[in-house]
């Protein structure tokens, strides 16, 4: 009995760890829905490096909204919400909130067939549903919004670390006195 309560304590202490690593990664949504940060960008350049920093900056924020957006789709079809949670928990469990390679019947399942059959069930699911017309809709409303929201929130006031920041140490100070840097000719 003891193994048990030790293995759901584990259990339990693994899902705590990467809920708050979910919740760590998400922004305040005053952030992301601030008015005044919205504004078209000046260039086709400006756009996408918008782009491609709010998408690292916002990507649970981003989530939510497509998910939402995927949930109110299904809202009319409760057996395909059901078959959606189950799945969603199965992800959850099988793929985000292990640490340990999975292991069946004493042989270690790489991580590509684990998404591979995870994402096998998923389409199975909402083919026998009937609801993949629906999926693929919100999906698509999802990504534009999500998009959009990117295209036309500045990043101005935006603060990423290094290591978020897609463009990596590039857009770090250079330390130097002037913008190009110190440099030291001969």
């Amino acid at each position: 009995m003891s193994f048990t309560a030790a293995s759901d304590t584990g259990f339990l202490s693994r899902v705590k760890r990467t809920t708050q690593s979910i919740n760590a990664t998400r922004r305040p949504w005053s952030d992301f829905l601030d008015l005044s940060a919205f504004n078209l960008p000046l260039s086709l350049s400006d756009a996408t490096t918008r782009i491609t920093q709010n998408l690292t900056h916002f990507r649970s924020n981003y989530a939510v909204i497509t998910l939402l957006a995927l949930f109110l789709s299904l809202i009319y079809h409760p057996v395909s919400i059901i078959v959606f949670l189950l799945t969603l928990v199965a992800w959850f469990f099988l793929y985000f909130a292990r640490d340990d390679p999975l292991t069946v019947l004493g042989f270690q399942v790489d991580d590509r067939v684990v998404i591979g059959a995870l994402f096998a069930v998923t389409v199975t699911g909402l083919v026998l549903t009937h609801v993949w017309v629906n999926v693929l809709v919100s999906v698509v409303v999802g990504a534009v919004l999500v998009i959009l929201h990117a295209w036309f929130r500045s990043t101005d006031d935006l603060v990423m670390d290094d290591q978020e920041s897609p463009f990596g140490v590039l857009l770090d100070d250079l330390g130097g006195d002037s913008a190009r840097g110190s440099y030291t000719g001969i």
